[in-house]
């Protein structure tokens, strides 16, 4: 069981990558905090990867790479505008989708076929999504579905979880074809990539952009973002030895308990409103993604 560990050790480092990004928007450009994730996560993963040695690649590396590598970046880029235009105990939560989503994308891309069981998952994770806005009961019914309609940051964290029932299965894929090590380092090195790419055409394009661009990039700035580098290169070295482990949905459920540390955080360090309910909702998700990874 020792997947289990190593998948709520991605769950604590991506909770704290949330808030320190959280605080850096405020005054920093979306774009470069989220090139800053990966390209300060590859250095970490690269040494590792020189000092344990290449393993064997087998058939279908370079296609999972592709695959996972181009969907992860505009999950990157759809993930921080969400947090950065909504609460973090909003958004985060919508991530507990994830599961549901795989258990009709697991089966149709890698074989893994989780048990009826998992219905009542689905069922508790749309229970904690109403109790997000609970409040908004007296309303009417569905006003606290109505509520989180309403809100951009959680339709645009959905759409991430989404893309990430989808990654998840290539992640697999990917780790299977080499190892958690090498993956980590390769889909890292891919994103740090592509981010960079996007952040030189937008600075080309758009001279505000440039301008935004500089000021986050300051000497002033680089520490923290480093920090938030270095925290995802340990959830994701994390989470790919956990995949290698055991069933990726098991994984998934073990590692979405950063949600409720998210909204903790939320809560903490940027007094946002409403904990109780949010922090119940994120609570009943996660029993409900466990129940799934059980089934």
């Amino acid at each position: 069981m020792i997947w289990v560990l190593f998948a709520l050790m991605a769950a604590l480092f991506a909770s704290f990558k949330d808030a320190i990004s959280k605080g850096a928007l405020k005054n920093n450009d979306e774009y470069a905090v989220a090139w800053a994730w990966w390209f300060f996560a590859a250095p970490f993963l690269i040494v590792a990867i020189l000092l344990a040695g290449m393993p064997q690649i087998k058939k279908g590396f370079v296609e999972a790479l592709i695959v996972s590598g181009t969907l992860n970046t505009l999950a990157t880029i759809l993930y921080i505008k969400a947090i950065n235009i909504s609460d973090l105990s909003i958004t985060i939560p919508m991530i507990n989708f994830t599961p549901v989503f795989l258990l009709a994308t697991s089966p149709l891309i890698i074989g893994e076929f989780p048990k009826p069981l998992g219905i009542v998952g689905i069922l508790l994770i749309l229970t904690g999504t109403y109790t997000l806005n609970i409040t908004k009961k007296g309303e009417g019914l569905i006003a606290p579905i109505k509520a989180l309609t309403k809100d951009k940051g959680a339709r645009i964290m959905l759409s991430v979880a989404f893309i990430w029932s989808i990654t998840s299965n290539f992640d697999k894929m990917g780790v299977v074809s080499s190892s958690p090590l090498f993956w980590a380092a390769s889909i890292t090195t891919f994103l740090a990539v592509s981010l960079s790419l996007i952040l030189i055409l937008r600075s080309i394009t758009h001279k505000e952009e440039k301008m935004k661009l500089s000021s986050t990039l300051s000497a002033k700035n680089l520490p923290i973002l480093a920090s938030t580098g270095v925290l995802l290169s340990l959830a994701v070295f994390s989470h790919m030895t956990a995949i290698s482990m055991t069933v990726v949905a098991y994984v998934i459920a073990i590692k979405r308990t950063s949600t409720a540390l998210s909204t903790l955080w939320g809560y903490l360090f940027f007094k946002e409103r409403n904990i109780r309910e949010r922090l119940s909702g994120a609570v009943i998700m996660i029993i409900g993604v466990v129940i799934i990874s059980l089934s």
